[in-house]
């Protein structure tokens, strides 16, 4: 049972339920979004669906600094709740207006912006408070838990608002996933502050987030790691793009069909985050595999024939997808000084979601020009760019070579050695000299590909 040990606590398990009810509102309101603008106020526009998202997810490039220095500095439950509280009513504001008949694109978009400016000041926060419920020896096993908790919501919320947008439309859903930021506030009020971690936080004064920025500098292991979910992020995971624009324009179908192949996706989500939280440790060698894969099996998607077909792709397609995710995030946060786990998990956060205001109007473009095929082809691509870049690291950090063995047999005779690091490098293999955390030291030791 070691994949669930963080339920074993009462504050991690509080926190555990009241987010996942949280998650399926938030994946209902939006599924009922993009197929708002997809299908109800344009014709099957994938481009403003691209807008769209790039709003939403636009803000994380430019308030992750100071949203990471918040997550450091403050009360991270306080933060929480003003945060939830906020997004609450930015939900309840456009379903009445689409209830009332009055929404039209651009109120669309002006909500999707403000709440990408609440989402970018609550990303980190959220992914930070895990580490005041949990030890670290429990910390990887939380954050691939969370990811579990997202795609199970994933699975069940778009399915449940393909439905009711089909039934009671676009507008009630949103009302319905304001009810549900309830169950987070309810959460947050029932763990008791003095149960918290108390953990080290930054300290006032000017500089403190360049102090983030040059501390991922000195950490060459998680710049590449940043470098490779942000080609994924940006090209790879634009799924709600691909499977409306595979569903509404390949395949000819309507928004059930659409909420129930986010759902059918989300089975290989949850399934790769399951698989995530048995493991001990994220490692590299499992984030740069899983992009390879995800290239892969994106590429298969791609040419699927059918609605069925195109669905049994998806499954793996969201397996890697979440497995790279999630070991990329446990990854950073592991291996993060905790004094500076906010600043570092906002600039991962701004580069996971931020490339999307790049990225998903691009693919929306590819989408209308060549087809939805074409634009699912970018994310394959993009999978395995990320996997190669990573290989490379790996290989020059590693010192690795390939070694001819003449005397051994068959296709032992090559054999992958490594020449050893050099003596003056960081614990990476290839960073800084020693000198204490503030140059970027990985607190754990050595790099584990």
């Amino acid at each position: 049972m070691s994949t669930f040990k963080s339920l074993h606590l009462l504050n991690y398990r509080i926190w555990f339920v009241g987010a996942i009810v949280s998650n399926i509102g938030t994946w209902m309101q939006r599924t009922a979004q993009d197929w708002l603008v997809f299908d109800h106020l344009t014709e099957h526009d994938a481009s403003a669906m691209g807008i769209t998202m790039a709003l939403q997810l636009g803000p994380q490039l430019f308030l992750a600094p100071v949203a990471g220095l918040m997550a450091d500095r403050y009360h991270r439950k306080q933060l929480l709740i003003l945060t939830q509280s906020a997004m609450a009513l930015l939900s309840a504001g456009l379903g009445i207006l689409v209830i009332s008949g009055a929404a039209q694109l651009w109120h669309v978009y002006g909500f999707a912006l403000l709440l990408g400016v609440v989402s970018a000041l609550d990303a980190p926060v959220r992914q930070t408070f895990v580490s005041e419920l949990v030890h670290d020896e429990y910390l990887p096993n939380a954050v691939a838990l969370n990811s579990a908790s997202f795609n199970v919501a994933r699975m069940i919320g778009p399915a449940v608002a393909g439905v009711l947008t089909v039934a009671v439309g676009p507008g009630w859903v949103f009302m319905i996933n304001t009810l549900t930021f309830v169950a987070l506030l309810l959460s947050l009020w029932k763990i008791p502050a003095t149960t918290l971690r108390l953990l080290p936080r930054a300290a006032a004064g000017k500089g403190r987030i360049r102090e983030g920025l040059r501390y991922v500098r000195f950490r060459p292991d998680i710049v590449v790691v940043l470098v490779a979910v942000f080609i994924v992020g940006t090209l790879g995971l634009n799924f709600v793009l691909f499977i409306a624009a595979m569903v509404g324009t390949e395949f000819g179908l309507d928004a059930s069909a659409f909420g129930l192949m986010n759902s059918i996706m989300a089975i290989g989500s949850v399934a790769g985050a399951l698989l995530s939280a048995g493991r001990k440790k994220p490692r590299l060698r499992f984030i740069f595999g899983a992009a390879g894969a995800f290239g892969v099996t994106s590429g298969v998607a791609a040419l699927a024939p059918s609605y069925f077909w195109f669905g049994v792709a998806l499954v793996p397609v969201g397996l890697f997808a979440i497995t790279m995710m999630t070991s990329a995030n446990g990854y950073v946060q592991t291996t993060t000084d905790p004094v500076m786990r906010g600043r570092v998990m906002a600039l991962y956060m701004a580069i996971f979601m931020g490339g999307t205001p790049i990225g998903a109007p691009f693919v929306g473009w590819v989408a209308n020009i060549a087809g939805p095929r074409w634009a699912l082809s970018i994310a394959a691509a993009s999978g395995l760019v990320a996997a190669l870049i990573g290989l490379l690291w790996i290989v020059r950090a590693k010192r690795l070579r390939l070694r001819f063995d003449r005397r051994a047999r068959g296709l032992n005779h090559f054999r992958v050695v490594s020449a050893g690091t050099r003596r003056e490098a960081g614990p990476d293999g290839s960073g800084p000299p020693a000198g204490g955390a503030a140059r970027g030291q990985n607190p754990g030791g050595a790099v584990e590909h």
